[in-house]
């Protein structure tokens, strides 16, 4: 299926690994000209360099930027003044006890999770207006409806990007626009990788042992019993982008294994 991405400028976000990465690759096999970002040179040509090796003939290219301040944004706005495709995937998380969140997390949460994509998409969507053609995507989480009582500051952030993302498709109603989010659920992103590894070695168990408790005591409601992979949510992520979803905005879209329990 063709996506009609040839040639669109796309910018993905905290793309040089999990998640990201794989949604840079899916817009570039597309034919999309894809922008990578991380906060370090070496990570994101590291990025570049994978992508390129895997995708001969793609145009892919690298911008160091930490987006989870102004400045890193400005940077970033600076050397790529305008996009047709924003994926707003940068993001973080950390389980932590309610009552051991500072003031300081909560903020750097929202700036980092929230605030960045906002400030991609407020200089990002004049331009998209302009041509009457544009996709921005918020990637949220299944936490965003399902608030993770282990780290309620990344839930928080979750949800707000939902908020963000439908309140702005509204502002572009009449328009070829599309803004929406994708919902992951548990997905072996690096970040979690790590996690459970860590988690594993800890207690001295493996990790396909570690994952199935998981599953039957943090997530019992998925349906897929499994970690998703980055390449099955970055799926979504490039449909969504595509010529084909044109009818599909200010949506919240779920690829998280059944983990939310609901039918719409």
């Amino acid at each position: 299926m063709d996506l009609g991405l040839t040639g669109k400028r796309a910018l993905v976000t905290g793309s040089t690994a999990g998640i990201g990465l794989a949604a840079a690759h899916a817009l570039a096999s597309e034919g999309a000209h894809v922008t990578v970002n991380g906060r370090t040179e070496a990570r994101v040509q590291s990025a570049v360099d994978a992508l390129r090796r895997a995708l001969p003939g793609a145009t892919i290219e690298g911008i160091a930027a930490d987006l989870s301040t102004a400045a890193g944004c400005k940077t970033l706005l600076t050397k790529l003044p305008d996009v047709d495709v924003l994926v707003n995937n940068m993001g973080i998380f950390e389980p932590k006890p309610f009552d051991e969140i500072p003031d300081e997390d909560w903020l750097r949460f929202f700036e980092t999770n929230v605030l960045s994509g906002i400030r991609l998409s407020r200089h990002y969507v004049t331009g998209m207006r302009a041509r009457n053609w544009g996709r921005i995507v918020f990637v949220s989480s299944e936490s965003a409806l399902q608030i993770p009582a282990e780290m309620i500051h990344y839930g928080m952030t979750k949800t707000a990007q939902l908020a963000v993302a439908r309140g702005l498709a509204e502002t572009l109603r009449g328009t070829g626009v599309t803004v929406n989010s994708v919902l992951p659920g548990p997905t072996a992103s690096e970040g979690v990788g790590d996690f459970v590894a860590k988690l594993a070695a800890a207690r001295g168990a493996d990790v396909a042992t570690v994952e199935r408790e998981f599953f039957a005591t943090a997530r019992p409601s998925s349906i897929i019993q499994r970690f998703a992979a980055p390449d099955e949510v970055a799926s979504m992520i490039a449909y969504v982008c595509s010529t084909r979803a044109s009818a599909t905005t200010g949506a919240a879209l779920l690829v998280d294994g059944g983990v939310v329990r609901a039918i719409a």
